[in-house]
């Protein structure tokens, strides 16, 4: 039984600990013999403290860095196999009333375009999403009581979910929205959301409440515990995130796991995936203005250390990151990546002028979904478009039960690959197409259940007969 009384934000993110946490770090960072203690556990597969993940992030001995990479890399496959999971980011609305001065859309901006989509125009996105085959979106709004509020997001939850064309539609979505209240957490939840995500930018509380100024955005508390209370609310799937660029990464590497320990021992289930991104140009905002930027090197570590720390956690990398850096930390931990993203408001339907920009940030792999697929395929990924486990309620604890055991991947392959089936015939091209059905036949001796293979077999030629939407 989970206490549901949860502490403060600032009990659970103790800035106190933290730093002692990266002093413990940079005292033991070449420590080979405490390392290999942590790494040591690391083995079982059942995570480590924010203090223990700490001291390998920092770790200097290049013998114990390989090993890192190395375990991460072999967590990865033992927990999420060769799939990665495909989504696009789908923005609402640019209107915002906060001051963050990381982000364009913030009010004092008054050069940029604001926009807010119209139903008919929701359809219109969605229908282009369709006919590049995205089946999972995470919706994506500015903070605006007026412009945004909560049964706007609902009813353009109800209008993706009655779009159909032709072979397409939107099965699960999920929606990065402010912070609310338990009540609108609640009409989310019974909107048919999947997981609710929320980037806590950072967590250093004097650092948070400079970067957001005015706004109520600026109530570091009511943010931080804003997961609390979408679980009280319902949802059991929540995604963490930290702006890496804005803060200190160590500060925050350290902050987003404790965050996750939090989660775990109060609600009684981790975070369902955890994003990395890292600060971009956008319109109105020079990154260069921080000082806290990292290389692709120390972004790979982060990712790494993620992964062996809460290794049944989903990791997502967006379209902020470049094609080689992806590639680069795909095999480390990511579990999911955004394909042909837009993020400016309505930028599926149509190309919109360079002087109406709405982007919230400037994508660097630009690649469009055909390629994107094409592209993990090479590498030996398996490009999954399932939601299954959203529509058959293996969520929360119930998802996190069948992911440590390991048995989740008795249902994950067999969608993934039937998603990906659906995909071929519908959307691919034909070197894709090519590619595709030589994955899946191999991919196909992964499944070792005799029964479920044959089932996955049968699946697989009705697709090819126009049949959709099989799934374990």
């Amino acid at each position: 039984m989970y206490n549901v009384m949860s502490p403060k934000a600032e009990e659970f993110i103790s800035h106190e600990e933290i730093l002692e946490s990266l002093a413990y770090a940079e005292a033991n960072k070449a420590n080979r013999e405490l390392i290999d203690k942590i790494l040591e556990k690391a083995r079982e597969r059942k995570g480590l403290s924010h203090r223990e993940a700490a001291v390998l992030l920092d770790c200097e001995l290049e013998d114990k860095n390989q090993e890192i990479y190395a375990l991460a890399q072999q967590i990865k496959k033992d927990f999420y196999g060769n799939r990665i999971v495909m989504f696009a980011p789908l923005y609402l609305s640019n209107y915002c009333i906060n001051g963050c001065e990381y982000c364009p859309y913030h009010l004092k901006n008054k050069h940029i375009a604001r926009k807010k989509l119209t139903q008919e125009e929701i359809v219109k996105e969605v229908t282009a999403l369709q006919d590049m085959g995205h089946k999972r979106l995470a919706l994506e709004a500015g903070e605006d009581p007026v412009n945004n509020p909560i049964e706007y997001i609902l009813e353009c939850i109800h209008t993706i979910y009655s779009i159909k064309h032709k072979n397409g539609a939107i099965r699960r979505v999920n929606v990065n929205i402010a912070a609310t209240t338990v009540e609108n957490y609640q009409k989310l939840k019974e909107a048919g959301i999947g997981t609710y995500i929320l980037f806590q930018e950072t967590y250093h509380k004097e650092s948070y409440e400079k970067l957001h100024p005015t706004g109520p955005k600026h109530d570091y508390a009511y943010h931080t515990e804003a997961m609390d209370r979408a679980m009280d609310g319902g949802i059991d799937d929540v995604g963490l995130g930290v702006l890496f660029g804005l803060n200190n990464y160590r500060y925050d590497f350290t902050g987003i796991l404790m965050h996750a320990e939090h989660l775990e021992s109060y609600k009684g289930v981790g975070p369902h995936t955890i994003s990395v991104p890292r600060l971009r140009r956008a319109d109105d905002i020079d990154p260069d203005v921080f000082d806290n930027g990292i290389s692709d090197e120390t972004f790979a570590k982060i990712v790494a250390c993620i992964r062996i720390a809460v290794p049944y956690t989903g990791m997502i990398v967006s379209t902020r990151e470049s094609k080689a850096c992806r590639e680069k930390v795909l095999h480390l931990g990511i579990s999911q990546i955004s394909g042909a993203s837009r993020t400016s408001v309505g930028g599926y339907a149509s190309e919109e002028p360079e002087e109406e920009n709405s982007a919230q940030f400037d994508v660097s792999d630009n690649r469009t979904l055909d390629e994107v697929v094409r592209w993990l395929m090479e590498l030996g990924y398996v490009p999954s478009f399932c939601t299954a486990c959203y529509r058959e309620g293996r969520t929360g604890d119930r998802f996190m039960t069948l992911l440590k055991s390991g048995q989740i991947v008795n249902c994950c392959h067999p969608n993934a690959l039937m998603t990906l089936k659906e995909y071929l015939e519908d959307y691919a091209t034909q070197a894709t197409k090519t590619i595709g059905e030589h994955l899946i036949e191999k991919e196909l001796d992964v499944i070792t259940n005799p029964k479920v293979k044959e089932k996955v077999i049968d699946y697989l030629a009705n697709i090819h007969n126009g049949k959709r939407d099989f799934r374990f």
